[in-house]
């Protein structure tokens, strides 16, 4: 009996076998692919298109004022709408330094919180303390700003604030009258805000870490701790980083929670007691207000400068992995 393939001179065919059902021909799956591929592409190019629109439309925007200031109003600390003269400075400087105190805050807390659930924590309660903790991340940020003004304010300007001054008040960091509103609440509610993103990123990123590189560290002879220092947190830096850069993402763009109790005044002050402001903030709150040309030109150049200041951050980051991790992946070895 002859096989699937019959030799018939140089040539050479194929037969299906009994009960094989015949192949499709070529031309049926090539439309549905095509179609397929396209719809794939037009949904890449969506995004793309989208942020072109957003670059696009702040840079035009933002033509009047930067023909009047051009790069002295990032420079510039004064703010007069009336006398129309603009500079962003203030709003940079108090972004900047309530998002780095929110990471000096929140960071160690977010790894502890993610150690613990992972590493030490019962599993009984592992899953409601999990819960819990990313529960914090659906809390819309104006009821974080509401508790901020009857809690937490209150707390600084009495206890917090007075302590910080009579202690570290010498570094000039902590220095002028307690009123509880100003750049060192914004941090702290932000640093509130930010926790459960990277605790969650990191606990993902701490259980994937293999568990024989536990056995081997504990293997020879390391503590507890110097297991869950080399075995687990070296092989998971990477992925740590990325929840930290998640996190700042989210404190560099936060707006009404930050806007209710960082005092909004725009000056440049060492202390952490003085009010600030944010160029989330300035928008949130003067952009309904803007009337002149300049002034609504103004806050749309702060936002293109927000937009700039957060891929700078962002391209910042990503050398600090490569730094950190030398291109080798969170599950190196140890």
């Amino acid at each position: 009996m002859p096989g699937p393939q019959a030799v018939e001179g140089t040539k050479v065919t194929s037969r299906p076998g009994r009960g094989a059902a015949p192949l499709l021909p070529a031309s049926t799956g090539e439309l549905p692919d095509r179609i397929f591929k396209s719809a794939m592409t037009l949904c890449g190019l969506a995004v793309l298109g989208l942020l072109v629109l957003i670059v696009y439309q702040l840079i035009s925007a933002s033509k009047l004022s930067w023909h009047a200031f051009g790069f002295k109003f990032f420079a510039g600390s004064d703010w007069d709408p009336v006398q129309e003269l603009f500079g962003a400075l203030p709003f940079i400087y108090g972004t900047l330094v309530s998002s780095l105190l929110a990471l000096i805050i929140a960071v160690p807390l977010s790894v502890g919180v993610a150690v613990f659930t992972t590493e030490m924590c019962p599993k009984v309660l592992r899953g409601p303390l999990s819960f819990f903790v990313e529960l914090l991340a659906a809390i819309p940020s104006v009821v974080y700003g509401l508790w901020a003004i009857f809690v937490l304010v209150p707390l600084l300007s009495q206890y917090g604030q007075p302590f910080l001054a009579k202690t570290l008040g010498w570094t000039g960091l902590f220095d002028g009258p307690p009123f509880g509103y100003g750049m060192l609440a914004a941090g702290i509610i932000l640093a509130i805000m930010i926790v459960p993103i990277i605790s969650s990123i990191t606990r993902e990123v701490l259980q994937v870490v293999p568990q024989h590189q536990r056995e081997g560290v504990l293997a020879l002879g390391a503590t507890r701790w110097e297991m869950i220092r080399v075995g687990v947190l070296r092989n998971a830096r990477a992925g740590i980083v990325g929840g930290i850069i998640l996190g700042l993402g989210r404190a560099l763009g936060e707006t009404m929670a930050v806007t209710m109790v960082i005092g909004n005044r725009p000056e440049i002050a060492k202390s952490l007691f003085a009010p600030g402001y944010t160029m989330a903030s300035v928008l949130a709150n003067e952009f309904s207000e803007a009337t002149g040309d300049t002034y609504l030109s103004a806050l749309v150049e702060i936002g293109l400068a927000l937009f700039v200041v957060t891929i700078i951050v962002n391209a910042l980051a990503q050398l600090l992995v490569w730094t950190v991790t030398r291109g080798q992946s969170a599950r190196g070895h140890a």
